[in-house]
């Protein structure tokens, strides 16, 4: 396998806390370059949290109510939009859900986005970014499905409503949100890996205009996989805490 070319941002986290990284991976078990401890889609990562804070601090700086500015405005669009979501799809209460549907959507896009720009990469082009957002999804949906009905009352709801086909309800049921951490990552993974590869391909073979439909459609499936992050998971939450199954 060739090694990743490490993009700037991934050189200048190497060069601030790559020595106080290295020893730590070490112990958990690792076998990091020593030179190099932090790959491009961890940076990326980094970068992308960087971005939200950032972006968190300048909002609430800028907040008015009487003149709104353009980020603003896009952020209530977003949480609008987000809030709705969670009222369609979750129903009553849904809304105490949005924090985390919201910070995902906002994390797997900015995400997608990154690899558009030249000297940065995909991070979900690396298939343990969506796979890390897909734990957080199954593990966030059934706690809150056993906060919820309680340990037993879950186990109870997952079986469905007939007692005498629970013997073979429940195990495909555990099966089915098993498969679904495989099912959230890899669509996503391998959706920006194709596109990443397409534009690649296309850029080289024909450098002129060509490469811009690519870009569009790169940046049209970064939209679409986001959204995608963020109804799958208000979907898993309904049927969890949902008092019928």
């Amino acid at each position: 396998m060739t090694p990743e070319h490490p993009v700037w941002f991934t050189v200048l986290l190497n060069k601030l806390i790559g020595p106080l990284v290295a020893p730590l991976l070490v112990k958990m078990g690792f076998h990091p370059d020593p030179a190099a401890p932090i790959p491009n889609y961890i940076a990326m990562q980094v970068l992308v949290f960087l971005l939200i804070v950032a972006g968190a601090l300048i909002l609430r700086a800028r907040l008015s109510v009487e003149k709104p500015g353009r980020f603003q405005h896009l952020m209530e669009v977003f949480l609008q939009f987000t809030e709705s979501m969670c009222d369609d799809v979750i129903g009553h209460g849904g809304r105490r859900y949005l924090a985390l549907i919201g910070t995902l959507g906002l994390f797997v896009l900015l995400c997608n986005l990154l690899g558009m720009i030249p000297s940065l990469a995909t991070a979900t082009g690396t298939i343990y970014v969506p796979l890390g957002c897909a734990v957080v999804t199954f593990l966030y949906y059934n706690y809150h499905g056993i906060r919820q009905h309680g340990v037993f009352g879950y186990l109870k709801h997952l079986s469905g409503p007939l007692w005498w086909l629970a013997f073979l309800i429940l195990p495909v049921e555990v099966l089915s949100n098993t498969l679904r951490l495989l099912s959230l990552s890899v669509r996503l993974w391998a959706n920006m890996v194709v596109g990443d590869l397409i534009e690649r391909v296309f850029t080289t073979l024909v450098p002129i205009l060509l490469p811009a439909v690519f870009v569009g459609l790169h940046f049209f499936v970064s939209f679409l996989q986001a959204y995608i992050f963020m109804i799958l998971p208000a979907v898993y939450l309904s049927l969890a805490v949902s008092e019928e199954h």
